[in-house]
């Protein structure tokens, strides 16, 4: 059969590339949609980015694909953000095209025009907006690989209470054009594993994102739907897949079916499971070693970073608890209260330094981009730990104010911020504390205004109206006040102990801090 040549890769134009369960493409015609559409996609956006709201489809990948081989910079928008939310995103990216997928339509029109998006892209019926089949056919479907690059950016959960972009960084260094810029990114992949990737999370978050990557090494691409634990082991078993990327809940989640549920799907094709995302409980990741084999690796770092260290199953059965020796770009710093380097087995604040010169960067957050170095190309993605005599990072604590759910970073500012524009709040904090399934949940104590009385469901109704729902707290708890000091801080961590210790014993103690 023939095989088709574009941006290096060399493939079989007939063979299946991408499925989602309810459509399909060929390389042909996966190849031939990306460079039409991608040069659609340029020619619209006229200098601004593009924006794909990330339902978990093939058509969002696709998307992204489309952008990344015109280099057009595309941004990945969490589909079960508010109408709120994603405006901001959109206004604060400078995006120009905005894709809409057909269940948002309706909300998310408006939202797109009002943020200066001048096409709006769906396939949502009845709409006279602009349909993927029209994107594609006024494009080009001549490739140009000398075209210039600007790389995908995420949106992280923001200090502030307002998210903030950042460029990912799957390339090792930045290129200046498509064809290098790809070519890179094909080289931080090859010790991947031949066969199809199954996408298992939603497609906003750098790991399922390695779906891209793997469309742009010639890599079959499954597309779950929806995470459900049976569902991800009949895909594995029906794709034979190959690598995947998973959070700890999802492991949990594997793990909770009964034995003779896991029995009945043959797993064996799983050659590079990669868990990411939140720290994952020893018992938890020696349970799916000895289910999966020793096909686990931990990778660790941020949206902001890409991954800084690695640890493979034979590491880390030496090395319980670390999250690997740093990648060949980076060095492991920790560093004490004086900002001095510590020696080996000495905990501290755990800083980065990047030998490709790139660090991270906050778009359009120069403050908050200085504030993550110490020194050029030297930063910290707000862990606490140690490194050991064998060079391995071992993350104890967390530095900044975040609360990993699920294996999504959530900073408790967004919900203070919402809660503050309550009426009849007249003061809030928002804490993580333990959760068996996600790992970590958010708790709301929150101060009435004298002589008001609020109620748990009433707060949850008013965030869910601005907020996504994993950003919403799990519980209410009414307190006469959340302990803030002389210069109007909250000690989160001081207020976290009051409130577990309030709980051991007392299920329905209700803390008063």
């Amino acid at each position: 059969m023939p095989l088709i040549e574009i941006a290096g890769l060399a493939v079989d134009d007939a063979g299946l590339a991408l499925a989602d369960g309810a459509s399909s493409l060929t390389w042909g015609e996966l190849l031939e949609q990306s460079v039409r559409a991608g040069n659609a996609l340029r020619e619209s956006a006229a200098g601004g980015r593009v924006a794909v709201i990330g339902a978990n489809e093939a058509r969002t990948l696709l998307a992204h694909l489309a952008a990344a081989l015109a280099g057009v910079p595309s941004v990945a928008v969490n589909a079960r953000l508010r109408p709120q939310e994603v405006e901001y995103i959109l206004r604060d990216s400078g995006a120009t095209v905005c894709m809409i997928p057909e269940s948002r339509y309706a909300e998310l029109f408006p939202v797109a025009g009002r943020a200066g998006c001048r096409t709006i892209v769906s396939d949502a019926p009845g709409t006279a907006v602009t349909s993927w089949r029209e994107l594609v056919a006024s494009g080009s479907a001549e490739w140009n690989p000398h075209a210039p690059v600007e790389p995908l950016i995420l949106y992280t959960s923001g200090t502030s209470g307002f998210p903030k972009g950042t460029h990912s960084r799957w390339a090792a260094r930045p290129e200046p054009d498509v064809a290098r810029h790809l070519a890179s990114v094909r080289a931080g992949m090859a010790a991947v594993p031949d066969g199809t990737h199954l996408v298992a999370g939603p497609l906003h978050h750098n790991g399922p994102l390695m779906g891209l990557r793997s469309l742009l090494m010639g890599r079959r691409v499954a597309v779950l739907p929806k995470f459900t634990a049976e569902a991800a082991l009949a895909a594995i078993e029906r794709h034979r897949a190959a690598s995947t990327v998973m959070v700890p809940t999802h492991l949990s989640r594997l793990l909770a079916l009964p034995a003779e549920v896991r029995e009945r799907y043959d797993v064996s094709s799983m050659a590079h499971l990669v868990l990411t995302g939140a720290p994952c409980p020893p018992e938890v990741k020696r349970a799916v070693i000895d289910w999966f084999g020793p096909v686990v690796s931990e990778a660790y770092g941020g949206s902001e970073s890409g991954t800084v260290c690695m640890i493979n199953s034979a590491e880390w059965l030496r090395k319980p608890g670390s999250v690997g020796r740093p990648l060949p770009r980076f060095e492991a710093v920790v560093v004490g209260d004086d900002d001095r380097p510590l020696p080996a087995n000495r905990t501290g604040r755990l800083y980065f330094r990047d030998s490709t010169g790139q660090g991270i960067t906050y778009l359009g957050d120069p403050d908050k981009t200085a504030a993550a170095h110490l020194e050029p190309n030297l930063f910290c993605l707000g862990d606490v730990g140690h490194v050991d005599d064998d060079g391995y990072v071992y993350v104890t604590d967390r530095a900044v104010d975040m609360v990993i759910s699920g294996g999504v970073n959530v900073y408790p500012a967004e919900s203070e911020r919402v809660l503050h524009g309550h009426p009849q709040v007249a003061d809030a904090a928002v804490i993580g504390v333990p959760d068996q399934d996600m790992g970590e949940s958010l708790v709301a104590l929150v101060v009435p205004h004298a002589g008001q009385k609020l109620d748990e469901p009433a707060l949850g109704s008013y965030c869910r109206e601005s907020l996504a729902s994993y950003k919403c707290p799990s519980r209410y708890v009414f307190v006469d006040s959340v302990g803030r000091d002389a210069m109007g801080k909250v000690q989160k961590k001081r207020l976290r102990q009051t409130y577990l210790a309030s709980r051991e014993g007392a299920p329905d103690a209700v803390p008063r801090a």
